[in-house]
């Protein structure tokens, strides 16, 4: 199966289900989780140099809707092979005040070997930066998990600069949540409907290249 996705690891989550907004029907049995990306449009993000795009948003909207696509053919895949599968979707958050969700695609994808939580409190790939969008899978099936990898975003600040809220700092755990949402929730205010949504920093992010 071959639907473009960018970057793809397995994480065992055994340990930190008790943490997912799921009932524990749903989630019984299933130690592992299918960490997928799907890499953005640099020309698409070129646009978002201090607020999003109506172009962004059409997009954002757009590869989360194939990443889901990508997240059922999967679940088909595993269940055709005798295991369950649950798709989680790639971007339904609960309460966005709270920042509520059924699970943190970033911190599963961390676990995965995907990257690292960075000064933007975005999850960081060593060759893609944050320009990637993510979904995930939840699965009984024993896949052998991969391994996480160290902060890398070394001196880097590139984010911290550009970001309109000045909600980015130095140290990743001084991120300001409050003024991130603050800032997202006047950018919804120019029609992008009920996503909360930047790209400022996405938009300079390369990894440690």
């Amino acid at each position: 199966m071959d639907q473009g996705a960018s970057l793809f690891g397995v994480a065992d989550i055994s340990k930190v289900k008790k943490d997912f907004n799921l009932q524990p029907e749903e989630i019984q049995g299933l130690d592992r989780a299918i960490c997928i990306g799907y890499a953005l449009s640099k020309k698409v993000l070129d646009g978002a140099k201090d607020h999003p795009t109506k172009l962004y948003y059409h997009h954002y909207k757009q590869v989360n809707s194939l990443l889901d696509q990508i997240a059922l053919q999967v679940v088909s895949l595993l269940q055709k092979n005798g295991f369950n599968g649950l798709a989680i979707p790639a971007s339904q958050v609960l309460n966005w005040e709270k920042q509520e969700v059924h699970l943190s695609h970033r911190k599963i994808a961390r676990m995965a070997g995907l990257g690292w939580i960075g000064r933007s409190n975005l999850l960081i790939n060593e060759k893609i930066g944050s320009n990637f969008r993510l979904v995930t899978v939840l699965t009984d099936a024993l896949l052998v998990p991969d391994k996480e990898i160290n902060f890398g975003c070394s001196k880097c600040r590139a984010c911290v600069i550009v970001c309109p809220a000045k909600a980015i700092k130095d140290e990743p755990l001084d991120f300001d949540h409050v003024s991130c949402y603050e800032k997202l929730r006047e950018f919804r205010k120019l029609g992008y409907g009920d996503q909360y949504i930047c790209g400022v920093c996405v938009r300079v992010c390369r990894g440690n290249k």
